[in-house]
């Protein structure tokens, strides 16, 4: 068999005439999981009573459409119709026109339901597997451009113009998010606060039962937020500015203070060491219990250091409430912060990059759409797939599974989805369908 060069492709003739075929058959794992979980009846639910009339699409059918949508990288409302014109696959979807509508039909207690429909929802996915090993929750704020003129817009730290949204992580999951004005500070204490509320609210209740940690930045270190995690037995550990009065007390420290740092493999990390301060700085504004550690580092080979970088040493300080007595551990663990990073990257990559619409309550009901689809793709690596695809990024996964062509055939009232027998993930596509339906409705 002749093999076909580059330059033979030129002669080849394309008629789009072929039926049957589909470029996403792996994005169908995406609605049934949600119809398994029992998501599209809880958002049918959250959404009832928008439905301006019976014959109408169920608007909780159109709202986990768009998720769906953004999960398979989708931008935009108009993507819709890359769902829409392959209804074998994903069923009667709706128009456009009636997604946008949906869209902008969510206020204030539609978008409380909502929250409530994937609380509930997050429940059954853990209960199935999708739990993480331990249960901290992360806050980050992260800047979202705007290309045109948008209620609530503004600039940005950064120096750009766009909105500026608060998020909640836990595990690899967005627990909450809330959108707000670009020039909105990241340091807002009540916007944590109201973070915080809707994180919690999203917990299972046997995560709440259980031990829970808040970690952030230096940005979410407040008072207040200190109280309320003291208030609902959560335990806390926020990054704490170095002024002054902390770099006396650091500098102050005998060399037999500091101890080791450890790396995340637990072993011993190589020019960086912790030592407590709390003994050392006044800390009575902080719950009884707060405890503040330094961190010196060395920077790495090429780093610019700056005149404040003592002996060639870089320091970091954070506050917590954690009473183990390893310092290493604590430090390590609040290091891992910055896995925060990558989960705003994926939300990013799954609508959170585009908010399309004018008016800001409408792009608040996108951002919560952008969560239901991060949720599901999490959800569906989780409890479908093994190895590298369980914790891959949204684009790795749509190059290899979401968008595998696929033909579908129908014999005997039966349809089947016929994968490529070459393509090399294939094995991994049909095995996530196995599963799919071995998971409890």
């Amino acid at each position: 068999m002749k093999v076909m060069g580059r330059s033979s492709i030129q002669k080849v003739e394309v008629r789009a005439d072929a039926t049957g075929l589909s470029s996403r058959a792996g994005t169908a794992l995406l609605p049934l999981a949600a119809g398994q979980l029992g998501l599209t009846d809880a958002l049918g639910w959250a959404l009832g009573e928008t439905r301006e009339r019976r014959s109408a699409h169920d608007p909780g059918r159109v709202f986990c459409d768009l998720a769906v949508m953004l999960a398979d990288g989708g931008r935009c409302v108009s993507d819709l119709v890359a769902l829409g014109s392959q209804p074998a696959l994903f069923g009667d979807v709706a128009s456009v026109s009636t997604a946008r509508r949906v869209l902008c039909s969510v206020g204030a207690a539609e978008l409380d339901r909502l929250r409530a429909a994937r609380a509930q929802t997050r429940a059954r996915a853990w209960a199935a597997g999708a739990a993480p090993a331990e249960v901290i929750i992360d806050f980050d704020a992260t800047p979202v451009t705007a290309h045109s003129d948008k209620e609530l817009a503004a600039g940005h730290y950064k120096g750009g113009f766009g909105f500026h949204p608060l998020l909640a992580t836990c595990g690899r999951e967005v627990l909450a998010a809330i959108l707000r004005p670009g020039n909105a500070g990241a340091n807002n204490a009540e916007d944590h606060l109201q973070v915080f509320e809707l994180a919690l609210e999203q917990l299972p209740r046997a995560a709440l039962d259980g031990p829970i940690l808040a970690r952030s930045d230096s940005a979410g270190a407040s008072h207040a937020l200190a109280d309320a995690c003291r208030e609902t037995g959560v335990r806390f550990s926020f990054g704490y500015a170095i002024d002054e009065r902390v770099r006396e007390a650091i500098l102050a420290l005998p060399e037999a203070a500091w101890r080791p740092a450890t790396g995340a493999d637990g072993q011993p990390r190589e020019g960086a060491w912790v030592a407590e301060l709390t003994g050392h700085i006044g800390l009575d504004a902080w719950p009884q219990g707060s405890r503040l550690i330094v961190r010196r580092e060395r920077p790495h080979p090429g780093a610019q250091l700056s005149f404040t970088d003592v002996d060639g040493h870089r320091f970091q300080c954070f506050i917590t409430d954690q009473d183990d007595d390893d310092l290493a551990v604590l430090e390590a663990r609040h290091r891992a912060h910055a896995i925060v990073e990558d989960r705003v990257r994926a939300l990013k990559s799954t609508g959170l990059s585009n908010l399309p619409f004018s008016a800001f309550a409408a792009n608040q009901a996108w951002l919560e759409a952008a969560l239901v689809a991060h949720d599901l793709t999490i959800w569906t690596q989780l409890l479908l797939f093994d190895g590298e695809h369980r914790v891959c990024e949204p684009k790795r996964l749509r190059y290899r599974l979401l968008h595998v062509a696929g033909r579908l055939t129908r014999h005997a009232r039966r349809l089947t989805l016929h994968l490529p027998a070459d393509w090399p993930w294939s094995g991994a596509i049909a095995r996530a369908f196995k599963r799919l339906a071995a998971l409890p409705a």
